[in-house]
Order: C-alpha cells, then sequence, then structure tokens
C-alpha cells in the first residue's frame, strides 16, 4: 500500500510550431510565438523538479503539425530528456497532432521510445502499464492514444461505412478498450490507477482547438471515463481546462492547452494540472504560471460612430489597457464619413509596446447596407471571418448556426489534407 499521495503533474496540448501573429526572435532566430511554447514547456519542467514531482503526464500533441521541422523536434527533445535526467518518469501518449497520416510511418514523439531513453514512455498504442514513479511507488497507467483512423478503416468491420457511422464505430471501440483497462486495473486494487486519453468527452466545452484541428474528432461518452477504478483521468486535446466530474470520484481533467492560440482563448486561464493521487482518492490544483506567464491576447473595441475625432477616442481607449507585450486587435465600428479621419499611423505608433498589433479591423456603418468592412484577414481565424459574415448579413441565428457547423468541418477537412 502506498502511504503518501502520488504527486502527479498533468499537461498536454503543447502545439510547438504555432507561428502566428510571430516574429524573429532576435536571442535564438526562431519566430517568436514558437519560443513562447517553448518557455512553458521549460516553465513546466522547471516546475515539476523543482516541487519534486513524482511523476508528468503529457496527454498528446507535441507539436502543430505531423511532420514538425527538425529544429522543432530538438527543441521539444532536450527539454523532455531535461526532466528525464532529473530521475522523474515522463509518460507520453500521441494525441491526433502527434500521429502520422499513416500507420507505417512513425509519430512524431516516438524517437524516445525508439532510443529508449531512460525515465521517458511512450504509450503510442492502446495499452495498460505499470510504471514505477521517482520514489520507486508503482503506478497503473492505462493508455488511450487518439485513434489512428487510418489503421482502423483497413479492418473489415469499418470498410463502406458512413463517416457518421465510423465515427460511432471508433467510439464504441475506445468504449470497450477504457472498459476492459478497467476491469484489469481492478485486480490490483493497492496500486493507483490513472487513465490517459486524448479525446473529446461529451459534455466537454470545446474551444479554439476545432480551428487547428487534425482529422476527424472522436467523442467518448462521460460514463465510459468517470468510472471510481480510475483514480485520475488526465486528458488531452480539448483546450479549455476543466473537470468533467467536479466534486466525483475520479476527476475527470483536461489540463487545457499551456499557451493560448489565438483570440478565441483570450479570457481562459492557461497551465497545466498537479494532482496528489492516492488510492480512492485525489485532490488537484490548477497551475497557470510559475516563471512564464502565458502570453495575453488583447481585443480593444470602439463604437466611434458618435466620436468627433475617432483617432482620439481610440487612442483613449488604448491608454486604458494594458498591452505591453501582447497580442492586440483593435476592432472599430465607423460611420462611413469617419474612415477618411483615422489616422492608423498615430494608433500604430500608440501600441508600440504591444508584442504584436494583429491588425485593425474596421467596420463600416453604411445605413441601410452592411459590409464586413476592411478587414485583416490575418488577424482573423477562418471561422471567426464566416460568423461575422453571417452577422453582418443579418442571416437568421437558428440558420446561422447550421451554416457555421458544416463551415467547421470544411475547414477540418481542408486543413486534415494539408
Amino acid at each position: 500500500m502506498i502511504e503518501s499521495p502520488l504527486r502527479i503533474l498533468h499537461f498536454a496540448d503543447l502545439h510547438v510550431g504555432m507561428e502566428r501573429y510571430g516574429k524573429i526572435d532576435p536571442a535564438t532566430g526562431l519566430n517568436g510565438r514558437v519560443m513562447d511554447f517553448l518557455r512553458r514547456l521549460s516553465d513546466i519542467i522547471s516546475y515539476a523538479v523543482d516541487h519534486d514531482v513524482d511523476m508528468v503526464i503529457f496527454a498528446g500533441d507535441a507539436y502543430k503539425n505531423r511532420d514538425p521541422n527538425s529544429t522543432y523536434r530538438r527543441e521539444f527533445s532536450w527539454r523532455i530528456k531535461e526532466l528525464a535526467d532529473r530521475g522523474i518518469p515522463i509518460v507520453m501518449v500521441p494525441g491526433n497532432h502527434d500521429l502520422p497520416a499513416v500507420s507505417a510511418r512513425a509519430s512524431s514523439i516516438e524517437v524516445f521510445d525508439t532510443l529508449a531513453v531512460p525515465n521517458v514512455y511512450v504509450l503510442d498504442r492502446e495499452q495498460l502499464a505499470t510504471l514505477p514513479t521517482k520514489r520507486g511507488d508503482p503506478v497503473q497507467i492505462a493508455a488511450v492514444p487518439y485513434p489512428l483512423i487510418s489503421e482502423l478503416v483497413s479492418n473489415e468491420e469499418y470498410r463502406g461505412v458512413s463517416l457518421e457511422a465510423l465515427d460511432h464505430l471508433v467510439s464504441r471501440k475506445l468504449v470497450e478498450v477504457i472498459d476492459s483497462f478497467g476491469d484489469r486495473a481492478k485486480q490490483q486494487p493497492a496500486i493507483p490507477a490513472i487513465l490517459i486519453g486524448h479525446f473529446s468527452v461529451d459534455n466537454a466545452e470545446l474551444g479554439s482547438e476545432r480551428g487547428v484541428m487534425v482529422g476527424r474528432d472522436v467523442v467518448v461518452p462521460r460514463s465510459a471515463v468517470a468510472d471510481p477504478v480510475w483514480d485520475y483521468v488526465a486528458l488531452g486535446h480539448v483546450h479549455k481546462h476543466q473537470d468533467l466530474n467536479k466534486k466525483g470520484h475520479p476527476p475527470v481533467v483536461y489540463s487545457g492547452s499551456v499557451e493560448r492560440i489565438d483570440f478565441g482563448e483570450a479570457r481562459e486561464p492557461k497551465g497545466w494540472v498537479l494532482a496528489q493521487v492516492s488510492r480512492g482518492h485525489t485532490i488537484y490544483e490548477f497551475i497557470t504560471h510559475y516563471r512564464h506567464e502565458a502570453r495575453r491576447f488583447v481585443t480593444i473595441d470602439c463604437d466611434l460612430r458618435e466620436e468627433q475625432d475617432p483617432t482620439e477616442a481610440v487612442i483613449r481607449a488604448i491608454q486604458t489597457r494594458d498591452v505591453a507585450d501582447a497580442i492586440v486587435r483593435v476592432r472599430l465600428q465607423l460611420r462611413t464619413d469617419q474612415d477618411a479621419l483615422l489616422n492608423e499611423r498615430v494608433i500604430r505608433a500608440a501600441l508600440s509596446q504591444c508584442y504584436t498589433l494583429a491588425g485593425i479591423i474596421k467596420e463600416i456603418d453604411w445605413g441601410t447596407r452592411s459590409r464586413l468592412g476592411a478587414v485583416n484577414v490575418e488577424a482573423m481565424a477562418p471561422l471567426e471571418l464566416v460568423e461575422r459574415y453571417f452577422r453582418v448579413s443579418n442571416v437568421p441565428e437558428p440558420q446561422a448556426e447550421q451554416l457555421l457547423k458544416e463551415a467547421e468541418g470544411i475547414v477540418r477537412e481542408v486543413e486534415a489534407g494539408s
């Protein structure tokens, strides 16, 4: 019997390679936004070492793309090895961004297993393993990576089925796997059991991960993971930190992404989870940062239609916000006659302390006509642009919601094929 709780650090959705809104970091020569994500990983490692955790769990999506470049692999790998060299085991489960398009190819994190790096366990297949913690106490780890759909569809039972039916079959398969691992975990009742998964659970609140999704989504019923046989459920894939089993056992926790992806995550706290895991009882806390905070995203909204001097009004609005080192966008509502009066050069000068000005987005009030406005496309995600178009075109809300869902599907398919 383990006498004191195991201290488990859980994080996920690192997405090294996100370059949007970035500029070259003079100290490293890398894109500055990539460095934001890497600094957050360094922060996690420093926290784990300084707080003497027993194990680190990474629940998937190390990189933005399935085939990261060599520099990004190097930067991620030496940080992971630094943790392992301190004697802290790290368990890694691939996410959809880590998996190859075809099963014959290696995942982006498989190199640690290939090189047999001590204290690094890459569980890239569904499995239940009993692993040692730093202090030597055992813990049962059930790993359920994101399913490799291309491998599944090669099976006879999956051939020729519709996409909707395939989603249902894959979800059912994952439930069967989780249930079987639970039955096996019960056979060692004295050893804590942790389920690690990278997939969506129904009722989870989604966020900007929809805009960077690779592959089709897979949804598992909450009842399949909220089984008391587990002492902690460590999830990745959904970017918003949340517990889907509050006040119940086990905690079913998405740690969330460690760094903000875009403006859709501007108000979401980012970080990792420190769980104290015992057989039958677990408590945890959400840690937002140790030495490096996540980059802030700031939106400044100004309705200038009643202003005599629109530029001065924007400057006043900027002065009320903390924009230092933040990624900033300015959204303006203007009358047609005010557009020529707006001095963007002065506005940009007032934002000189921000990290990046994502754009000055103008929505012109044309009276009886509406239009998208002088939109900086780089400052808006595709789905934001679509949603904006529906709004200014007065598309009825139910119809707009349905069209937006269809647009999400199209965006996912395009990004999966790119």
